[in-house]
C-alpha cells in the first residue's frame, strides 16, 4: 500500500482483492462445467452469446449477496448450449447514478452496430428492486457494511427472496459472501445477463450507432 492509498476501514476492501477471493477455483469450475454438461446441475439462465458492458458513477445496494454458478450460453446462430461460469450478484434494492449499458453486434462484412442505453442522469438515479446480475468481470471501489466472506452459498439470508430459480443456484458448500449494504464507485462491469423485479430507468436514452460505441 502506498502513501496515497486509502486506509481500509471497517467493512471496506479493495474490489480487485475481493474479486480474487470470490473467483471459483479451476477445479471447482471444471466440476461445475462437467455437471452442467451431463445434466446433473440445471443451468440457472439461458443467455445469448453476447456479453454487454455496464458502467455507473455509483451503485448503492442493500441486501447484497454474491456467489458463483453456471449459465447456459447459446452462440449467435448456434443451437448447442455451452456452460458459462459466472459470478452472480443479487441485491434487494439498488440505485445507479449515470448508468450506461452497451452491446456491440458484429454484422460481418457490414461492420458492427452498437446499442447504447443511458439512464439515471441529472440527479435522478436509476433504481431497481430484486436485481440479479450474472457477470464475468467487475471493477470499481467498494465499501461494504457487515460483510461476511466465505459463507456457504446455500445459507445466504440477506439477498432477494422473490425468485426460487435464483435461490436454487446457491449451491451447498460453494463459496459466497453477503453484506447489509455495498457502495461501488466508478463501476465497470462485463455481464451476460441482468434481471430485476422492477427496474426504473429515469431519463432513458437509447441509441444505435454504426461501429463500436461502448460504455468503457
Amino acid at each position: 500500500m502506498t502513501a496515497t492509498d486509502p486506509v481500509p476501514g471497517e467493512g471496506y476492501t479493495r474490489w480487485r482483492r475481493l474479486a480474487a477471493l470470490l473467483g471459483l477455483s479451476a477445479a471447482a469450475t471444471a466440476v461445475l462445467l462437467a455437471m452442467v454438461a451431463n445434466g446433473a446441475v440445471a443451468a440457472g439462465f439461458t443467455v445469448s452469446g453476447q456479453q454487454f458492458k455496464v458502467s455507473a458513477d455509483e451503485l448503492v445496494a442493500t441486501g447484497f449477496i454474491q456467489y458463483g454458478t453456471v449459465d447456459a450460453r447459446v452462440e449467435p446462430g448456434g443451437d448447442n448450449q455451452i456452460p458459462e461460469p459466472v459470478a452472480v450478484s443479487a441485491m434487494k434494492t439498488a440505485t445507479l447514478k449515470n448508468l450506461c449499458q452497451s452491446v456491440v453486434t458484429d454484422l460481418g462484412d457490414f461492420g458492427s452496430v452498437s446499442l447504447k442505453i443511458r439512464a439515471g442522469t441529472g440527479g435522478d438515479p436509476a433504481t431497481a428492486r430484486d436485481m440479479v446480475v450474472d457477470m464475468s468481470q467487475l471493477d470499481g471501489n467498494a465499501n461494504f457494511t457487515n460483510i461476511e466472506i466465505g459463507r456457504d452459498a446455500s445459507t445466504l439470508d440477506k439477498g432477494p427472496t422473490n425468485d426460487p430459480g435464483e435461490q436454487a443456484q446457491r449451491r451447498q458448500g460453494m463459496f459466497s459472501q453477503q453484506a447489509d449494504t455495498v457502495t461501488i464507485t466508478d463501476l465497470k462491469q462485463v455481464a451476460w445477463a441482468t434481471a430485476a423485479g422492477q427496474f426504473n430507468l429515469r431519463h432513458l436514452s437509447l441509441r444505435l450507432h454504426w461501429g463500436r460505441d461502448e460504455c468503457f
